[in-house]
């Protein structure tokens, strides 16, 4: 309603200035987003910005023909201070006491022209990224439920809300901008599924593409929601409609070659793809699916920390992420409850447990836990220690859920075991075991690999990690299934039963949502920074242990290179090209080669290979000779700006390497570059989208030659020399090589790590 009246005043030429504080926090930043996506640039919106001073004045100036009103009190825009609750204020206009109307006027103009900063999109960021939710706030919601409670009429109304207000301005503001993808990074319970329905609500067709059923069933309970429509169908293993403006896809079903066809749906049939979990997207399936269609927008919604794991999903978005929110961030606003981690100490010993391609061998884990009656007592004792309603457990194994469910249930705890195709004495269909602990008919559902995504019990007070954490992104996952706010539950209760596994220690950084602590020695638990009213506790025990094991870890450069075969391994013994080593490399290590230039593989590969003795015939050729310098030399160039990219693939040339380019040759390849999604944005700074597309090809050719070509000229060791009527020329005495598969295949993958590795520090701001 205040936004309907504001949009009236302003239709009718009334100025609007508003002046908020920053410094409390109380004013949310995605208030100040619908602001600024209904109403744009008509408001003119500012932040007090004297950190001296506190602000909280709660008046409001209103400027008629004839006359000026003033009210200052303690009514805040709420549903409690609108309708129940005590408010007092006072109003005066500039008739009945025009001094005191001047004398609040004039301080509010001092205050607004003086004292403050516009909010424009990137000071709104920043306060976004820095916004908690005052501590005040949750007094008063206790009465805003307690009036809900005595209202059971109230209608529900499925409107954006909080972070998906400002995913939503961000995603608006993208496509402004040119982009045709984008990625938003929320953390489970945030919302991405209504926050899709709620983007893709002006477009007339919308594919959504997820890998679970259940996935697929409530999404369409969302979209149904927000769009108020029965014109949707699903296309799976049971259903394959067409025809319809929105389409629920299984990735296993659509994902098929014979699906993906005219037959079913033309390529253009949809105007918005969602693609859910999108650390999937790099999948064989969703490649299809993604290659195949070509939407307006394509939206991947994901929760996962921003590596997922190595695996490379920004470039399937264009590097284009409009919305992120952490774990943290989510917390500290309130979106989602606080938790309260507890690592405990586990005797069990893993030392002589072997690692299969990064993870433990199953029937080892099974041999060390199953019948192990001191660890179920352990667990038991916590389990009743933090007490709990309703509770997951996560197990390695069909056996380990069974046996826990069966200990449990011999000490009095109501569990069952859920994992695919259950037949166990103690198993149980997964609905059904979720229904029975919505319900309290059970205490406890242990699980293997099946609450990671898509699964909601939001009253779950009690997550417990009952096998090593092998995963940054499962870890997060399945806390993730615990974290929802329901009503009732102040905070999540997490036993994490930890060993002298590998990677033991990880958590607490996890937990932090610290993404930089590659080249970390055994923290200072007691100097990491957690969420609002989270706590963390460790058994003394476990820091002893986290130093032991720290002790014994291997230097860099061996764990480099364990690292290499780890990833040989899992490509089933091929040598990992760079951006295959980049994509699965553990992200602790990848952070220290980013930082240590000496040891970083990425800056040496083919050096690296050779020392390990991992070079080919081929790759021997290339490394004897010339073609190991120039390679070298476009693996190290300086690239603090991307403009030398679009001019070293032009040479390269889609594999048919040339020795010499034209201005026409440059010219493709650089707009090719640059009209790619936001690339634009990296073309000159302060550019905006209209400037960029009024640009001649004659202004784009006088900026490659003035600033890439030069440079590559001077800095080319030699390599990039000038040669009449082109516009750049590599050395002829590499003509030899250019022919060579391997030569071609290295440069190859240099420009894409390097590429890749661009956008990677101009997301991350480093």
């Amino acid at each position: 309603m205040i936004l309907k009246d504001l949009k009236a005043a302003l239709d009718r030429g009334v100025q609007v200035r508003i002046l908020t504080g920053n410094y409390l926090g109380i004013t949310q930043p995605s208030a100040l987003c619908l602001i600024k996506k209904e109403l744009g640039n008509r408001v003119d919106l500012r932040f007090y910005n004297d950190k001296e001073r506190s602000f909280h004045p709660k008046s409001y100036i209103f400027h008629y023909e004839n006359v000026g009103e003033i009210y200052v009190g303690s009514s805040n825009i709420s549903r409690s201070a609108l309708t129940s609750g005590i408010e007092w204020n006072y109003r005066f206009n500039s008739l009945g006491d025009k001094k005191n109307f001047n004398m609040f006027y004039d301080t509010f103009v001092d205050l607004f022209e003086n004292h403050s900063i516009i909010i424009d999109d990137e000071e709104l960021t920043r306060y976004s990224k820095t916004w908690h939710k005052p501590a005040v706030s949750k007094d008063l919601a206790k009465y805003d439920n307690a009036e809900d409670d005595a209202d059971t009429k109230v209608e529900v109304l499925f409107q954006p809300r909080g972070a998906q207000i400002e995913a939503l301005y961000a995603l608006e503001d993208s496509r402004m901008e040119g982009a045709t993808k984008g990625l938003v990074q929320a953390a489970t319970g945030v919302g991405k599924t209504y926050l899709a329905a709620f983007d893709s609500a002006k477009y007339e067709r919308v594919l959504f593409v997820a890998h679970r059923e259940e996935i697929l069933k409530q999404a369409a309970v969302s979209f149904k929601n927000v769009r108020h429509s029965e014109d949707y169908g699903f296309f799976n293993g049971k259903q394959k409609d067409t025809g319809k403006s929105v389409i629920f896809a299984s990735v296993a079903t659509l994902g098929r070659h014979e699906y993906l066809s005219e037959e079913f749906f033309a390529p253009d049939y949809f105007d918005y793809l969602v693609i859910d979990e999108f650390h999937h997207a790099v999948n064989d399936q969703y490649q299809r699916i993604v290659n195949y269609f070509k939407p307006q927008f394509l939206l991947g919604l994901t929760a996962t920390p921003e590596r997922m794991d190595g695996k490379n999903i920004y470039e399937i978005c264009d590097y284009n992420v409009p919305y992120e929110i952490s774990l943290k961030e989510a917390i500290n606003k309130g979106i989602l409850v606080p938790f309260h981690y507890y690592g405990i100490y586990d005797e069990t010993d893993y030392s002589s447990l072997h690692l299969v391609k990064g993870r433990y061998d199953e029937k080892e884990l099974n041999e060390t836990y199953i019948g192990n009656v001191k660890r179920y007592d352990l667990i038991y004792k916590y389990y009743m220690k933090y007490r709990s309603k309703r509770a997951l457990g996560f197990c390695c194994s069909r056996q380990h859920a069974e046996e826990m469910a069966k200990e449990f249930c011999i000490r009095g705890i109501e569990s069952v075991a859920v994992y695919s195709n259950a037949d166990g004495e103690f198993s149980e269909d997964r609905d059904k075991a979720i229904e029975k602990l919505k319900n309290q008919e059970i205490k406890v559902i242990f699980s293997v690999d099946m609450f990671n995504e898509g699964v909601d019990i939001d009253a779950l007070d009690m997550v417990m990690f009952l096998r090593p954490t092998e995963s940054p992104i499962v870890f997060l996952q399945q806390l993730g299934r615990g974290l929802r706010t329901s009503k009732g539950k102040e905070y999540l209760n997490v036993l994490d039963f930890i060993g002298n596994y590998e990677k033991a220690g990880r958590a607490p950084l996890l937990l932090s949502g610290d993404k930089n602590f590659g080249d970390r020695t055994t923290p200072n638990f007691f100097d990491i920074e957690y969420p609002d009213d989270c706590i963390v506790d460790f058994a003394m025990r476990l820091i002893d242990l986290f130093k032991e094991l720290d002790k014994k870890s291997l230097s860099i450069k061996e764990r480099i290179k364990q690292e290499f075969y780890r990833v040989k391994e899992l490509l089933n013994g091929k040598v990992p090209t760079r951006m295959e080593l980049f994509t699965y490399m553990d992200d602790d290590i990848y952070q220290y080669c980013i930082k240590h230039a000496k040891e970083n593989p990425f800056r040496r590969y083919m050096e690296f290979l050779n020392e390990i003795h991992e070079l080919s015939a081929d790759e021997e050729k290339v490394y004897s000779g010339i073609g190991r310098e120039f390679l070298s030399l476009i693996e190290t160039t300086d690239m603090q700006k991307v403009y030398k990219m679009p001019i070293l693939y032009s040479f390269y040339n889609d594999g048919d390497l040339r020795l010499m380019v034209t201005d026409d040759e440059v010219l493709y390849d650089w707009k090719k570059f640059f009209d790619n999604g936001t690339n634009w944005k990296d073309f000159a700074a302060d550019i905006s989208y209209g400037d960029y597309k009024a640009m001649t090809d004659r202004q784009h050719l006088s900026k490659a030659k003035s600033m890439p070509i030069k440079y590559l000229k001077a800095s080319g060791k030699g390599f990039f020399i000038e040669k009449e009527e082109y516009a750049l020329a590599i050395r002829e005495d590499l003509e030899e090589i250019i022919g060579n598969e391997a030569f071609k295949n290295h440069m190859k993958d240099i420009l894409e790590y390097r590429t890749m590795e661009y956008y990677r520090r101009r997301y991350t701001g480093e």
